[in-house]
């Protein structure tokens, strides 16, 4: 079951938009206004002074008169008030559409009530002996919402209450008095149950049997979706759980029977092709043998002999069991040959991995020597220059031991010491330099990278697993002055570029009053008159690094750069902000406004 919190339809929030329409507010307020209108005609008791009384002389006849114009004549019939309230009071955020304060009767509060987020808004007059609670119901009921969904929070006006308002407590228990104007913020907000969605049987499932043994296995069954709908047949209702039953049937599918093909071919049909042919002798021959009574001559008879000696059988096994052998040899020779390859190719690729690898661990130790080099040539992190401080102290011990041990007399002692002290101070000097170096260059490779973080555009992620890259105005920003800050620090630069790049920055930072842009723009006319009597360079320094440190820091204010702000580690009301602001006006002392 989903849930999904919606705003309810507000009846009257549209009523700024159509003020032809007597909103349903205005009936209470009209209730309310003929019981002041009551409790006015009703003459003060002695010793109470009435509130004309103490009223400035000027407004003294107008009370009466504007409060009768406000709540109706007797001749305006019974939709005066309703009238009014529409035509006056239901326009969203407009501060000449609500009652003033001094159209409220005594003993009771005009009440501007906003809802946000929309923003529409709508005063109401309100005895100050009313709960909260009572306040709220009475509007739930109006808007039509359900109960306890409309919550009265941050009281502002004559009285102030940043939290939500207690139901128990009286208009009068937050310091409001009669005739006083206050606003409160309402947020409306329940969850309205949302149907849930048809269920679709999955495409398998898994059901766990248990067979005779007590195991347990899962089975998968395999759904098969219907073809048509299945028909109605009825069915019956159980009258004590009230659940109902539908009849149905089933049938299991038919097995598919597996296609066996036949052989329908033999060898001698697709291999012979058979011809018809008649052969005839050319003479026609016989044999005859001799017997009694017949007489056959054999004067020109002779004999044939073959022309090749007679084939045995064992003949052909010896010629069978030869060629046998010869086709053994040949086969033996061809598997050696496939080994022998096989050998010879798994060999070179195992020489091959090792010389790879070899070359591998070779790249490793020759680019893992240049670091160590790198890092005592030019060493950046916290690391590299323990190993310095480390290597020098190792040096150290080792030449104190050197000359404790060479066996030198007093003087020649006292002087190799001397000598070695003199080269730790060198070398720890240098250490030192190299520190600063370092500093500087990770500071700009820091800056480098945060400004780019800022200027980067946005990068979104769609459904397909495509993104979307997106400029926004604050990261348009953000690039704009990247380029200026990095046109600031770049050296070598003619006259006329400098003076390009300086009236770039003057432009952008002038934008803002400020006693930082005020500084920034006091150091671009200094430099500028310094390019134009034409000083050296080396007499730039100072300043152009001042100029360019004060406009990072116009860069990394929010108040300047709102893409900035996901970058503070520090929230911004713990900074002072008396140089950024844009309405300060503190008299900067170098600038000589003090």
């Amino acid at each position: 079951r989903s849930l999904q919190v919606r705003a309810h339809p507000l009846p009257w929030l549209c009523c700024g938009l159509l003020p032809h329409q007597p909103p349903r507010l205005g009936r209470m307020a009209e209730e309310e206004a003929e019981t002041l209108v009551e409790e006015e005609e009703t003459p003060p008791e002695e010793g109470v002074p009435s509130p004309a009384a103490d009223a400035p002389p000027g407004e003294t006849d107008a009370g009466p008169s504007t409060e009768t114009a406000a709540l109706g004549g007797p001749d305006d019939g019974g939709d005066t008030m309703a009238d009014t309230m529409a035509d006056t009071s239901f326009q969203a955020g407009a501060d000449e559409s609500i009652l003033h304060s001094t159209d409220a009767p005594a003993g009771s509060v005009s009440i501007d009530f906003v809802i946000l987020p929309e923003g529409y808004g709508q005063t109401k007059v309100v005895d100050v002996t009313r709960t909260i609670g009572q306040i709220r119901v009475e509007l739930e009921n109006e808007l039509s919402i359900p109960e306890n969904s409309l919550f009265l929070m941050n009281l502002s006006g004559a009285a102030e209450f940043r939290e939500l308002l207690p139901d128990e407590r009286m208009m009068m228990d937050f310091g409001v008095k009669a005739g006083d104007r206050v606003g409160i913020e309402l947020r409306i907000n329940y969850y309205q149950e949302q149907p849930a969605e048809d269920y679709v049987m999955p495409d398998t499932l898994e059901l766990r049997v248990s067979d005779a043994h007590g195991t347990e296995k899962v089975v998968t069954v395999h759904v098969q979706r219907p073809v048509a709908e299945k028909p109605y047949m009825g069915g019956f209702r159980n009258k004590q759980s009230g659940s109902t039953f539908h009849h149905a049937i089933t049938q299991t599918a038919p097995l598919q029977k597996k296609e066996i093909h036949s052989i329908r071919f033999h060898r001698e049909v697709q291999t012979y092709q058979y011809r018809t042919r008649s052969t005839q002798c050319k003479k026609d021959n016989g044999t005859q043998m001799p017997k009694t009574g017949l007489f056959v001559d054999t004067a020109n008879d002779f004999e044939l002999l073959p022309r090749k000696p007679y084939f045995s059988s064992a003949d052909k096994s010896a010629l069978v069991l030869e060629k046998c052998v010869v086709i053994q040899c040949h086969a033996r020779g061809m598997v050696a040959r496939r080994r022998a390859n096989q050998l010879r190719k798994e060999r070179n690729e195992r020489l091959e991995l090792q010389a790879k690898e070899a070359e591998r661990r070779q790249l490793e130790a020759d680019l893992r020597h240049k670091r160590e080099v790198e890092r005592r040539m030019h060493p950046k992190t916290f690391e590299d220059f323990n190993v310095l401080y480390k290597e020098l102290e190792a040096w150290r011990l080792n030449e104190a031991n050197r000359i404790a041990k060479s066996g030198f007399d007093e003087a020649a002692r006292r002087a190799a010491q001397r000598e070695l002290l003199h080269k730790e101070t060198k070398l720890l000097q240098t250490i030192d330099k190299l520190k600063i170096q370092a500093h500087t260059q990770n500071r700009d490779a820091k800056i480098k990278k945060k400004l780019e973080s800022m200027a980067n555009p946005k990068v979104w992620a769609q459904c397909d697993g495509e993104t979307t890259t997106v400029h926004t105005p604050y990261t348009t920003r953000a690039k704009e002055l990247m380029d200026l800050y990095s046109g600031l620090r770049l050296p070598l630069l003619t006259v006329d570029e400098r003076l390009d790049v300086l009236l770039h920055v003057k432009w952008t930072v002038k934008e803002f009053d400020c006693n930082l842009t005020r500084e920034v723009v006091d150091l671009i006319d200094r430099e500028a008159d310094m390019l134009n009597r034409g000083r050296p360079e080396k007499s730039f320094v100072g300043l152009r690094r001042r100029l360019a440190n004060l406009f990072l820091q116009f860069i990394e204010s929010p108040e300047f750069n709102p893409e900035a702000m996901k970058f503070q580690k520090v929230s911004r009301q713990l900074y002072d902000q008396t140089g950024t602001h844009p309405l300060s006006t503190v008299p900067i002392k170098a600038l000589g406004q003090a």
